[in-house]
């Protein structure tokens, strides 16, 4: 294309555009580096990820409630296989042996893993204590089960046969204690079994002969 001109001059071409340079990115080798290191690093912590998932082991798992204090037996456990379970640090089934016989420290709920803190060799009599039974009628139990680890309150109630009117022979006296056990024998009487203090035993004992004992319950375990 060319541009006429005035006075017969000869036509001009127009200026040429110079072309455009397109300046080309320097890739540091520093940061070239470290990208290759990034994807190193994603890989290894992808192929350790899977691995974690992929580790299965056996492990014991509650079959069924047990309450705090009762004997743990092998009814009351199933092998479950886990993934992963090392972080939660559960009992491997192999080990089924040594916690059979065990009591529970807490209540066991069915559907978790069992851990070695949830189990003890401690005897639920502690020191000082001692173990009596009462034979009570169902209406004289004040929860329809009782169980290991509860704490109750025995209070004794009034003797009927005391015609002297004295308000502390008729003043009821508290005894602290613990339930060990509650069975529930063929007649439908209720048995209980309690850790006492040991200077309350007498106490307790001469009154349960006479009938004259009321159990509360201050505290579920």
């Amino acid at each position: 294309m060319s541009l006429a001109t005035r006075n017969g001059t000869p036509p001009v071409d127009p200026p040429v555009t110079p072309p455009t340079v397109v300046r080309q990115r320097r890739v540091r080798p520093g940061l070239l580096g470290l990208a290759v290191l990034l994807i190193a690093l994603g890989g290894l912590g992808a192929a350790f990820a899977v691995t974690s998932v992929r580790a299965t082991g056996s492990y014991l798992a509650v079959a069924r409630p047990v309450e705090v204090g009762r004997e743990i037996s092998a009814a009351d456990l199933v092998s479950v296989q886990v993934a992963g379970g090392q972080g939660l640090r559960p009992v491997p089934a192999g080990r089924l042996d040594e916690v059979v016989g065990k009591r529970a420290a807490v209540a066991l709920v069915p559907g978790t893993l069992l851990t070695l803190g949830q189990v003890t060799d401690d005897p639920l009599l502690g020191p000082g204590q001692q173990q009596i039974a009462l034979g009570l009628k169902t209406a004289q139990v004040p929860a329809r089960e009782l169980h290991p680890g509860d704490k109750v309150l025995l209070v004794s109630t009034p003797d009927r046969s005391n015609t002297t009117g004295d308000a502390a022979a008729a003043a009821g006296t508290r005894f602290s204690a613990t339930v060990i056990d509650m069975v529930s024998p063929a007649n439908n009487d209720k048995v209980l079994y309690l850790a006492l203090v040991t200077r309350d035993v007498p106490a307790v004992v001469a009154l349960a002969a006479q009938n004259r004992l009321a159990v509360v319950l201050t505290e579920t375990a």
